[in-house]
């Protein structure tokens, strides 16, 4: 049996019998985009999911339905700790992985980068912002929710949102004055072949 650990895993190990050992080793790659509600950050992470046929884990499904099934008031870190699990298992069966989720802090990302680095898989850091703080707040007050049970944040508490600055390598994509499209052909451009296979 081969084992792999992660610390995000609290101890947990994933034994895979030899048979798998070799599927194990055919890792994909963890893409991990970041950013605050309304930057387009969700419209551009589906969209590259559905595009790459990827595994796609958005933190707000993820952390809404810990409320309603689980019936918990605080999420906390659990909704970003049952992600990571979840990414390392696909990353671990061969399937490039999309995250989703704001990403604020240094703790975050450095949890989200050793989801991949622990099993020696790649990973990509995406940054979205939307530089235009008028229509950034429009999009915001215009989008209706995909996810049942979700509130949308205000524009007060997106602003006040405790999103620190990055100081780790990543990819950053600004898609104000730009339509969907726009954004998501750059975005291809922006993102290394390798992490494409025969698509790009």
């Amino acid at each position: 049996m081969v084992g792999v650990t992660s610390s995000n895993l609290v101890g947990r190990t994933i034994l895979l019998p030899p048979a798998e050992v070799s599927l194990a080793m055919k890792q994909k790659a963890l893409i991990i985009f970041s950013g605050l509600p309304g930057s387009g950050k969700s419209t551009l992470a589906s969209r590259l999911a559905s595009y790459l046929e990827a595994t796609y884990l958005r933190i707000d499904t993820i952390e809404q339905g810990l409320k309603d099934l689980c019936g918990l008031s605080q999420i906390d870190g659990m909704g970003y700790r049952l992600s990571y699990r979840i990414a390392q298992e696909n990353l671990l069966i061969g399937n490039t992985v999309i995250a989703d989720s704001v990403n604020p802090w240094n703790l975050t990302r450095t949890e989200w980068n050793n989801v991949a680095l622990e099993i020696g898989a790649q990973y990509l850091n995406i940054e979205i912002t939307c530089s235009d703080k008028t229509e950034h707040q429009g999009r915001l007050e215009k989008r209706t929710e995909t996810i049942p049970g979700l509130k949308n944040p205000t524009w007060k508490e997106v602003i006040e949102r405790d999103y620190h600055p990055w100081t780790m390598e990543r990819i950053q994509l600004d898609t104000a004055r730009k339509t969907i499209e726009e954004a998501f052909q750059e975005l291809i451009k922006l993102i290394p072949s390798s992490y494409f296979g025969q698509r790009k």
